[in-house]
């Protein structure tokens, strides 16, 4: 197969889209199928052209467009990148020879009409991967008002797109019951969830993690909220647990990554003076990541109640391979919830819940055999169901399905 992967970010950036289209990137790749991308020329979030406009990488042409003219220091700025993405990305979908099948993200938003763009002119098969449901995220976390004009246009295109579709690609059980709830049919929605590799996070001995050394943690135990600090999640919830067990000196906690709210995190830090409680660190190298969630005994997984089935942190499943165990923040009929709570690898409490979490945190704390039982559950889990291999099986099987299917008989437009 010819396969184009469409999305703002890729490879060397260390976003989580990013590193999962390199994963199934590499896995179509090392299959036999010839892979290319259209990504941007920035890292995402920064400002001017750091990366090369073509590259072959793991047997990938990499073709990059664009650049980041303002960061992310509005929300006009960020949609003015985006319009510039958007025209760069189609030019160059369009002069590139035909692919069998292109793979559209959500990032950004609606990058999936030039999949359906593709479908129509070119007869392209069109996978729509749903990472997260626009408009339904910014409507939720109360960036867009409901039933406004705007709210009303970008719903209608964000239907179009998926009920346009060859097939749909969603994370969750929750999300695949919200993307049929917009009119797409069953038989193309596919559940494919996120991932982790095995091989490549495998659970680090505490008394050799050089995290633990470098941040001073000793013998403590670690809570640990890794990757993006977005829009989506839940920060109060776990800052005032942090605050709470703030002079228990078994106890410490990382903040480690970036997002819109990090900044919260890090001025909560500063106003209550919780610096010998708690490190704060910027995302880390995908080569250390490994270290990075072997460094903690237990991580925060959270999920704004309401942005359920809109997205689905891909965060857990690192936290599965590394042999640890996931406490979530968020309501329970999100998939995160579900994952942890049917492989009793973790805990779950409600958004606001204090309580329980500071709860849970001592409880697992103080049972050091009932922590480290709860991680091999986890390891188990990512190895029997939810690791690399499966999903990029899946994928594969996807993808070969619909070109040996030949061209679809729905309309194209």
């Amino acid at each position: 197969m010819r396969i184009l992967l469409i999305n703002q970010v890729f490879f060397p950036d260390v976003a989580a889209t990013a590193q999962h289209g390199h994963d199934l990137a590499r896995d179509l790749v090392r299959h036999g199928h010839e892979v290319s991308v259209i990504a941007s020329r920035s890292i995402y979030g920064q400002k001017g052209a750091a990366l090369p406009r073509e590259e072959v990488v793991d047997g990938i042409r990499i073709h990059r467009v664009g650049r980041s003219l303002f960061g992310k220091s509005t929300i006009i700025a960020r949609v003015a990148d985006f319009a510039l993405f958007y025209l760069a990305a189609f030019f160059k979908a369009i002069l590139l020879p035909r692919h069998d099948v292109a793979v559209c993200f959500t990032t950004p938003p609606f990058i999936a009409m030039v999949g359906r763009i593709l479908r129509a002119v070119k007869g392209t098969k069109f996978v729509y991967w749903v990472m997260d449901l626009y408009p339904d995220l910014p409507i939720a976390c109360g960036v867009m008002r409901a039933g406004s004009p705007s709210s009303r246009f970008f719903e209608a295109l964000n239907r179009s797109c998926l009920r346009s579709a060859d097939a749909v690609v969603v994370l969750g059980r929750c999300m695949a019951d919200l993307v049929r709830s917009k009119g797409v049919d069953d038989d193309r929605v596919h559940l494919i969830g996120v991932w982790s590799d095995q091989e490549e996070v495998k659970p680090i001995p505490r008394d050799r993690n050089p995290y633990r050394a470098e941040w001073g943690i000793g013998d403590r135990t670690l809570v640990m909220y890794s990757g993006n600090f977005g829009i989506g999640h839940d920060v109060d919830t776990f800052l005032e647990a942090a605050k709470a067990l703030s002079k228990d000196d078994r106890i410490r906690f990382a903040f480690v990554g970036g997002g819109k709210k990090k900044a919260r995190v890090e001025e909560f830090i500063a106003e209550h003076e919780l610096e010998s409680s708690c490190v704060i660190a910027p995302y880390q190298p995908r080569e250390r990541l490994d270290e990075l969630l072997s460094a903690a005994d237990m991580h925060l997984v959270s999920l704004l109640e309401g942005v359920e089935g809109i997205m689905v942190p891909s965060k857990l499943f690192g936290i599965l391979a590394a042999e640890r165990p996931a406490i979530f923040i968020g309501d329970a009929s999100s998939e995160i919830s579900r994952v942890i709570l049917e492989n009793d690898c973790g805990g779950s409490v409600r958004q606001g819940d204090t309580e329980s979490l500071v709860r849970l945190i001592e409880n697992f704390a103080s049972n050091t055999d009932v922590c480290e039982a709860a991680g091999r559950r986890a390891r188990r889990a990512l190895v029997d169901e939810h690791g690399a291999r499966h999903r990029l099986q899946a994928w594969r099987m996807l993808l070969e399905d619909l070109t040996e299917s030949g061209p679809s008989a729905r309309d194209s437009v």
